[in-house]
């Protein structure tokens, strides 16, 4: 089986669009969403149509989650703040019924799928360095825990950065931002996991980066959210 996990696409409809475009010449059987589908960008309802219509199982990110528990508005950044309480003006009942169901986790045979981290997914802990990385290790047992959240792709072991995978070891596998890149390179990127090769594809691709970061001004949100788009960071 083929499976391609998205994750932060924040409302980047172009970016998004593209995503699915190469997922359907690339024989996948299954698309798993990590979360944070909406926040910063201009389309919230329209991507959330979309990976509704796509993805065979969908989780609960930090971005949807503030939408129904507005205390954890605290936690953003101010630019955040912004885009995540105009969000909430835009969504319709339909998309914020369909958020309050969605799971933290999933599991599927020997693997993980969570937004942020096997520790404590719901308090959305940041996997950015490597004692954090080291930690989170003792809380799956799976042979592979996909996650997403800071918007950085990477391949990880309890022994640090790998290019590839293999059976005999656990990793952790960020699958990057398809809407929000941070790690310097503009373009989206998601992956692709094959549980019969046991391969694992980062796919990176440009998309309409001009479009996308119009719309957000036309939309009143933050310069900051649009400028980033086009520097990755």
């Amino acid at each position: 089986m083929r499976i391609a996990i998205i994750s932060d696409i924040h409302s980047n409809l172009e970016a998004l669009t593209k995503a699915f475009e190469i997922i359907e010449q690339k024989n996948v059987d299954e698309i798993i969403c990590l979360g944070d589908i909406i926040g910063y960008g201009a389309n919230p309802n329209e991507c959330l149509s979309l990976i509704k219509q796509n993805s065979t199982q969908i989780l609960l990110g930090n971005h949807e989650s503030v939408i129904v528990n507005p205390a954890q508005i605290e936690e953003f950044t101010p630019n955040a703040r912004i885009a995540a309480m105009w969000t909430y003006e835009q969504l319709d009942d339909d998309n914020i019924s369909f958020i309050k169901n969605l799971p933290l986790t999933i599991k599927l045979s020997d693997l993980l799928f969570v937004h942020s981290s096997p520790f404590e997914p719901e308090e959305w802990h940041y996997i950015i360095y490597h004692e954090e990385r080291d930690r989170n290790f003792k809380y799956f047992s799976e042979n592979i825990c996909f996650f997403g959240h800071t918007h950085f792709p990477g391949i990880y072991t309890d022994g640090g950065e790998e290019k590839n995978i293999n059976r005999n070891e656990k990793f952790l596998i960020n699958v990057g931002s398809v809407g929000q890149p941070r790690d310097h390179d503009p373009n989206l990127s998601f992956g692709i996991f094959d549980t019969q090769l046991w391969n694992y594809e980062n796919i990176r691709a440009e998309y309409d980066i001009k479009t996308a970061s119009e719309k957000i001004l036309s939309a009143g949100l933050p310069r900051h959210l649009a400028e980033r788009l086009f520097v990755g960071r």
